[in-house]
């Protein structure tokens, strides 16, 4: 067996077992283990989801979007003024996250995706920036003082609910729509026309153009399929936490946790951002519980980044997938000893 082979492929069994067994775990995991793991794992799925959003945008697209953190915020906001401004359930707050989304989505792609490299990254950056000082200002968000929504058995559809809705709830929420972002990115990027149109423009826009390559039309609607799930996630989150503020769900960090989770995880891939987000969350909250400190875990992850990016650039999953060498590994120290004069 070559050094190549795929970690994956030498485990053990069936793969259709792991699989198996994986999905019974999750389907389980608030009965088994409890309220706290069940608010563990609405925050790991949470940012699986938003990470994948991310991905598509950055990895599958190849476009550096530093403002994407913004339409998680946007959709947030859209659900709690549809709760608390105008009375209505939380159906409705989603159903006018997705238009909200949409239609801004739509309206910023036009002229930013003209811009490539980091012209997009800044322009994109503004344009969330610009989102927060409007929502911190404006009374229809609150302003300063955020919102607080409501969260009862008969706020998510209008009627009274015979259960309630707490964090087991929340986290087969979250559990859904992580597994339809899933399925979704594997069906339009990995096995529908549509993803090779993607990648084509993400490795050489001229020569997608001369194959018949509509590229303007095809940035337009990967980046508005990556906002409007980036904004689904957040109108969940927003009732999930109850009270939002501009300062927390359109905080600059979002992004960038984003960004850091797509990049170890690997760029462009299906799976990438699934251990990315798994890791860093993790990571964020063992730091928490245990150390007793939200920030310890940065340094860490600022050295699983250089790391990343000299000896594996396709990431953990490049190096899962076996693509990553010993050899190469070997020679790219080499390299940076010899560039640096360390051997």
């Amino acid at each position: 067996m070559s050094e190549t082979t795929s970690v994956t492929n030498r485990i053990p069994g069936s793969r259709r077992y792991w699989y198996v067994g994986l999905g019974a775990l999750m389907i389980t995991w608030p009965i088994i283990f409890g309220n706290f793991w069940a608010r563990i794992g609405v925050g790991a799925l949470m940012w699986i989801g938003l990470a994948q959003s991310w991905n598509m945008i950055g990895g599958y697209a190849g476009y550096l979007d530093f403002g994407h953190g913004a339409y998680f915020g946007i959709g947030a906001f859209a659900a709690g003024i549809a709760m608390v401004q105008f009375g209505y359930p939380f159906v409705v707050g989603f159903a006018l996250a997705i238009v909200v989304s949409i239609a801004i989505s739509y309206v910023v792609a036009v002229p930013t995706l003209r811009l490539t490299g980091a012209y997009f990254a800044i322009a994109t950056w503004a344009f969330a920036e610009a989102v927060k000082q409007a929502a911190l200002i404006t009374g229809i968000t609150g302003g300063t003082f955020g919102l607080s929504l409501p969260r009862s058995p008969d706020t998510f559809i209008g009627v009274a609910l015979p259960f309630q809705i707490g964090e087991t709830f929340f986290y087969y929420a979250m559990l859904m729509l992580c597994m339809a972002t899933m399925s979704l990115t594997y069906y339009l990027f990995e096995r529908h026309e549509f993803g090779y149109r993607v990648k084509a423009l993400r490795d050489d826009q001229d020569a997608a153009e001369s194959l018949g390559i509509d590229t303007t039309r095809v940035k337009r609607q990967v980046y508005v399929l990556s906002c409007v799930v980036a904004a689904v996630f957040g109108s969940v989150h927003a009732w999930y936490i109850v009270y939002i503020h501009p300062n927390d769900v359109l905080a600059t960090i979002i992004t960038d946790r984003m960004v850091i989770m797509a990049l170890l995880g690997g760029l462009g891939t299906l799976t990438g951002p699934v251990v990315g987000g798994l890791l860093v969350f993790l990571l964020q909250r063992l730091s928490s519980v245990f150390l007793g400190s939200t920030t310890f875990y940065l340094p860490l992850i600022g050295i699983l980044i250089m790391i990343t990016v000299l000896f594996a650039p396709s990431g953990i999953i490049g190096i899962l997938r076996g693509e990553i060498d010993r050899n190469d590994v070997r020679q790219n120290v080499k390299d940076l000893g010899e560039k640096f004069n360390l051997l």
